[in-house]
Order: structure tokens, then C-alpha cells, then sequence
């Protein structure tokens, strides 16, 4: 029962961070552009 309940939460964690960094990588995405157009005058 134990062994189910710490894959249960080892599941859960891994499916947040694969969201999380999609998400995550979209707005490292989105500065860089800002960045870039910021930069030329």
C-alpha cells in the first residue's frame, strides 16, 4: 500500500514538471523575443 501511494506522488510530480516546463519554456520563448526586439534602436 505504501509503495503505491509514493508512485501515486512520483507520478503526480513527474506530470507537473513535464507541464511545467512546457509552460516554462514558452515564456523563456516569449523574453527572448522581447529581448531581441528591445535591443535594436
Amino acid at each position: 500500500m505504501e509503495i503505491l501511494i509514493v508512485l501515486v506522488i512520483v507520478a503526480v510530480l513527474a506530470a507537473g514538471a513535464i507541464v511545467g516546463r512546457k509552460t516554462f519554456a514558452r515564456e523563456i520563448d516569449r523574453a527572448k523575443r522581447i529581448r531581441r526586439s528591445n535591443r535594436k534602436p
